[in-house]
């Protein structure tokens, strides 16, 4: 498929996990990726460019506004006015909420949610001007409550809505805005979580996947498709949702 010749695409948090295989796969399927990281995602890119597809690497911290507008700038430069936005960068700082420090409370406020604010921000003057856009943010299971991750679970709750705010106010200028909200996912980030509680990521991942109705964890790969298809035209009538990738858990 060539789902997205001619676009450009801006993938954020796009150095490992989702965000990887959300830049490949837009890459795959014909779009120009501009991908951004707090650490040059430069092995995202190379293994872009080795497939023969369109990618640059950017440094970029979404928690900083002027970061954020500097980077857009110089990607509509290099490669053309985004089309395509991928909310996805994102980090957790677990703990009980007793003890939870408030540093680690706007650490993860700051990055999950404000990040994503000036990520739509900026992408959304591109967009309107040229009448065209998709916006596809990363929500999460957490979202409906998850023990240990209260500044996570608030951060990711607010992704929701703030997709179903955008989708009303942007819609009128073509633009489409959705929310993917992965459950558990093998990832560097649940490898983390394992190791707060005390377990391998295998352990982790069998315990979790021991609940899940399809019997296992989920992959990268599966939820960039889920991503991809909602950046597309084929997803031209769907806005302001949120979409469980979760093996059918519950």
């Amino acid at each position: 498929m060539n789902r997205f010749t001619g676009k450009v695409a801006v993938v954020t948090g796009a150095a490992q996990g989702i965000g990887a295989a959300t830049a490949v796969q837009l890459a795959a399927e014909g779009a120009a990726v501009a991908a951004l990281d707090r650490n040059a995602p430069d092995k995202t890119v190379e293994q872009i460019i080795a497939a023969g597809a369109t990618a640059r690497s950017y440094v970029c911290d979404v928690t900083d506004r002027a970061s954020v507008q500097s980077v857009f700038d110089q990607v509509a430069t290099d490669l053309g006015q985004p089309h395509i936005l991928i909310n996805n960068a994102g980090i957790t700082r677990d703990d009980m909420f007793f003890r939870l420090s408030e540093d680690d409370w706007n650490a993860v406020l700051s990055v999950n949610l404000t990040g994503a604010y000036h990520c739509a921000q900026v992408a959304q003057k591109f967009m309107v001007a040229q009448r065209y856009g998709k916006i596809v943010s990363l929500s999460s299971r957490s979202a409906l409550g998850n023990r240990g991750q209260a500044n996570y679970a608030a951060a990711k709750a607010g992704i929701q809505g703030l997709t179903a705010t955008l989708a009303i106010e942007l819609g009128p200028y073509n633009i489409n805005v959705n929310a993917v909200a992965p459950g558990y996912i093998a990832t560097a980030m649940t490898a983390a979580t394992a190791n707060r509680v005390g377990l391998t990521a295998e352990e982790h991942q069998q315990t979790v996947a021991e609940r899940t109705p399809l019997g296992r964890v989920g992959q990268p790969e599966e939820v960039a498709a889920v991503i991809a298809f909602l950046a597309s035209d084929e997803a031209s009538y769907v806005s302001g949702q949120t979409l469980y990738v979760n093996g059918g858990a519950r």
